[in-house]
């Protein structure tokens, strides 16, 4: 399959009309290079709040407010966009009113029109301590016309645990869609992709939001690049790399993966990282002390 993943440029889209083409221009685009699956980046929603008016928009509550208001209309679009242009999109994630909670949620879409959900598991501190959104539940595996795909949003990825168990549940394909004010806070996204298709021998796919617009709370100010990572193994380049973009620099990142050299290197690779994890546990839980001094 192809696969083509966003570094997509935040934006002030004042009214829904422009939005929505604008999500059409990005999607019509990955098809006409003959994408199967595009993935968007986390909190790419927020634009969305701009519909609002300024004194929303630059608010917390609402900024939350006035995009989870506008959710479905936006899985809508891009329930039909999947449906219109034959593929699976990962739409970009966005803040969702849940009861008495709020979450970060990012929707699946389908060709066929069904859809899937998830959201993130754990919090940065500026989602917990500013946006006070909530880790939602549960993690998923989605099983696909085109695999067996997980996601793991933004800071989900530096978790090896959360990688482990998509993984055990089959997982041949992770997505990352991110949100990453500085470069620090990119590379720890990408080596945690990086980390999690080693550990797993599988591919993961990593979105940036990139981009400034100090009128949208939370994401004024955002860098990144799309990157594909695999296993630095037989079938895969030595770095790992499949596909990188430029950084900050608006546009798609593409690159074509074949699962069954998944399924090879799992087998017989040089090294068999996802079938040897079990053989820490015990290693590592009897450390023992010795004195050197």
């Amino acid at each position: 399959m192809k696969i083509a993943t966003a570094a997509y440029p935040v934006s002030w889209c004042s009214t829904w009309e422009i939005y929505a083409q604008k999500q059409r221009d990005w999607v019509m685009k990955a098809s006409s290079n003959g994408a199967d699956l595009i993935v968007f980046p986390e909190y790419g929603a927020m634009e969305l709040a701009a519909l609002a008016g300024e004194t929303a928009a630059g608010d917390i509550q609402g900024s939350i407010d006035a995009v989870s208001e506008r959710q479905p209309e936006m899985n809508k679009l891009f329930a039909d966009l999947a449906e219109e242009f034959a593929m699976h999109i990962l739409a970009p994630s966005a803040p969702v009113r849940e009861a008495t909670r709020t979450v970060n949620r990012a929707g699946l879409f389908t060709p066929t029109g069904v859809a899937g959900f998830q959201d993130k598991q754990i919090m940065t501190r500026f989602e917990r301590d500013d946006w006070n959104v909530s880790g939602g539940g549960p993690l998923k595996l989605f099983e696909t016309a085109i695999g067996k795909v997980g996601v793991l949003i933004c800071y989900d990825s530096e978790f090896p645990l959360l990688g482990r168990a998509l993984v055990e549940a089959g997982a041949e394909i992770i997505l990352v869609p991110s949100c990453t004010e500085a470069l620090e806070g990119y590379w720890r996204v990408r080596v945690g992709a990086m980390a999690r298709a080693l550990e797993g021998q599988c591919v993961t796919v990593m979105s940036s939001l990139i981009g400034n617009e100090p009128r949208l709370f939370g994401v004024e100010s955002n860098s990144g690049m799309g990157g594909i990572f695999g296993p630095m193994d037989q079938g895969f380049p030595p770095t790992g790399v499949l596909a990188e973009g430029n950084l900050n620099k608006a546009g798609w990142t593409y690159a074509s993966v074949d699962r069954a050299k998944i399924a090879h290197v799992r087998a017989d690779g040089h090294v068999l990282n996802a079938l040897h994890w079990g053989e820490q546990a015990p290693r590592a839980s009897d450390v023992t002390l010795e004195a050197l001094a």
